[in-house]
């Protein structure tokens, strides 16, 4: 790019940054040195990579979505918390809002994430273990009693059943009196990832991919501003992938999605801005960084080019991000808050819209309320003390960041034509499928995570306290342990609720729910009748599961 056309693009940006609205802070270093809010080229220079570089808050949204970078808003301090039962969770909750948190994010015990209740005999010894346990919009009402669900904005993490989580939380916001049409959230839904790497479906992938489509729809014309899917790479990465590989199967997840909504018959300008996206922010600092920035680029050229997106916000990647839980150890466990710091710090730099810090005894438990502070103001050091909201892209034009940054787009673009070549009809859709169907991802993921692992064992690769630097004089962690008696109130409560509601109209309910669902009509709707009516997750779920059945994963060998 000629110094004409960078001092052109440099005008855009001021432009925009002139007219946007920016926070009153602060905006010098620690001595008290004022800062520019972007850096570029010299000016009069020339330089070739601008073109892929640009300018924040324009195409091709390398350097961010915005102009004014974090001076205009701070990424969300979204803290992902639950375990218990809906009371304790809900305490929690209000300990992070309080404490800074500028968002929620829900997680569910493993009953709950494989729609099943806390009284089926597959739940036993797992109730309030890994997350919050739901058993019907009752407990909705509970997890977030006093936080008005229109004024938060809510992520819940859970894919399988994500529709009836959905249409359950949206129960809630009723009987609170909330404006629907006004809520602000993210389902996370991304059926996808699980076949890819997480596993916790209930149907096979075609109904799973209808109930996305009627979300999609639902959403886009009921509630705008909420993200009816949020596609997650975080788990991806967290089963053992690459940085590479937890960019490009994401992305190519994305695709599939859009391609979902385009066959859907919806305007992708209009759908294409309900997407945001799950990652994971691993210990390569640098690494990270340039992933992050490659994810932004990479989606913005296929919005536009391959799929017709003609509005910036339908260009833009939005994305969460939670520090690395495979990176934490059992080991000097205090060591972690290190390790969440610098992903953390490689996540702002990156330039996340949300965030989640993960805590010191993660590994070893849920956290403590002791470490969950510590995880939530870890975010507060970096958001108010260390100057890094004062520019955009910090990083942007870093000669090793830059050249990251260009390498993991070409190792995408790799698996991109792999994938499409795995397609029986050419589409992203179809070639995601077939990878699940052949083991093709499960393959390229275990042979990622048996290199990392051997180069572990033989020293190439080092982890303090757990193949260097093992001595230590510090001791044990007080750890957050859930009660049996959790799972034993849960159970009686449930069973409370059921004897008293209307069970006729349960039954009216779930059975107008199969009929939609043997039709072709959108199943939001009478999913939600079904949840007013205090029909619970399980007898939702088993439903659905009679008439669609279960999924089975190929034995592979």
């Amino acid at each position: 790019m000629d110094a004409e056309q960078i001092a052109a693009g440099r005008s855009r940006w001021q432009q925009r940054y002139d007219a946007a609205r920016k926070r009153k802070a602060d905006f010098t270093t620690l001595s008290g040195t004022e800062v520019e809010p972007v850096y570029g080229p010299p000016e009069g220079a020339t330089d070739p990579r601008m073109e892929r570089i640009g300018w924040p808050g324009e195409f091709p949204f390398t350097r961010g979505l915005h102009a004014t970078g974090f001076r205009g808003k701070p990424w969300t301090i979204r803290q992902f918390a639950g375990f218990g039962n809906a009371e304790q969770t809900n305490e929690r909750y209000k300990m992070i809002l309080n404490g800074g948190g500028g968002g929620l994010s829900v997680a569910f015990d493993m009953p709950t994430l494989m729609g099943r209740d806390s009284d089926d005999p597959k739940a036993l010894g797992e109730v309030g273990h890994c997350g919050v346990a739901i058993d019907s919009a009752a407990d909705m009402d509970r997890l977030f009693k006093g936080i008005p669900l229109e004024d938060v904005t809510t992520s819940m993490t859970i894919s399988g059943p994500a529709i009836p989580a959905f249409v359950m939380y949206l129960v809630a916001a009723e009987r609170q009196g909330a404006d629907i049409s006004k809520l602000n959230g993210t389902l996370q839904t991304d059926i996808f990832k699980e076949y890819i790497a997480q596993k916790e479906w209930l149907f096979p992938p075609e109904p799973h991919l209808r109930l996305i489509g009627d979300l999609m729809e639902y959403c886009a014309a009921n509630i705008p501003a909420y993200k009816p899917l949020s596609v997650s790479g975080y788990h991806i990465r967290e089963a053992g992938s690459t940085a590479g590989q937890e960019l490009a199967y994401t992305l190519a997840d994305g695709f599939g999605y859009v391609e979902l909504g385009l066959d859907r018959g919806l305007d992708v300008d209009v759908f294409a801005p309900g997407l945001s996206f799950f990652f994971d922010s691993h210990l390569d600092f640098f690494e990270e960084i340039a992933k992050f920035r490659a994810s932004r680029r990479i989606w913005a050229r296929w919005m536009r080019d391959v799929y017709g997106a003609k509005t910036d916000k339908a260009q833009w990647l939005r994305f969460h991000t939670q520090t690395a839980g495979v990176s934490l150890t059992a080991q000097q466990p205090t060591l972690n808050v290190v390790r969440t710091a610098v992903e953390a710090l490689a996540a702002v730099l990156g330039g996340t819209n949300s965030l989640h810090t993960n805590a010191l005894d993660e590994t070893l438990a849920l956290p403590s309320d002791q470490s969950a502070e510590i995880a939530l103001r870890t975010q507060s050091v970096l958001m108010e003390e260390i100057g890094v909201t004062n520019v955009a892209d910090p990083l942007g034009g870093s000669w090793y960041v830059e050249a990251l940054t260009d390498k993991i787009e070409a190792e995408a673009e790799e698996i991109f034509a792999r994938i499409k070549e795995l397609s029986p009809d050419g589409t992203m859709t179809g070639g995601i499928l077939r990878g699940i169907e052949d083991g093709w991802f499960m393959a390229e993921i275990a042979d990622a995570a048996f290199e990392y692992q051997q180069k572990l064992e033989k020293g190439e690769k080092k982890i303090v306290g757990v193949n260097t630097h093992t001595e230590t004089v510090s001791g044990g962690l007080e750890i957050l342990r859930v009660s049996h008696e959790v799972e034993i109130e849960q159970c009686r409560v449930l069973s409370a609720r059921k004897s008293g509601r209307d069970e006729d109209l349960v039954r009216r309910t779930l059975a107008t729910l199969v009929e939609a669902a043997r039709g072709t009509g959108n199943l939001i709707e009478p999913m939600l009748e079904a949840a007013r009516a205090e029909a619970t997750m399980g007898e939702i779920c088993h439903v659905l599961r009679d008439e669609w059945g279960e999924y089975r994963e190929p034995a592979r060998f």
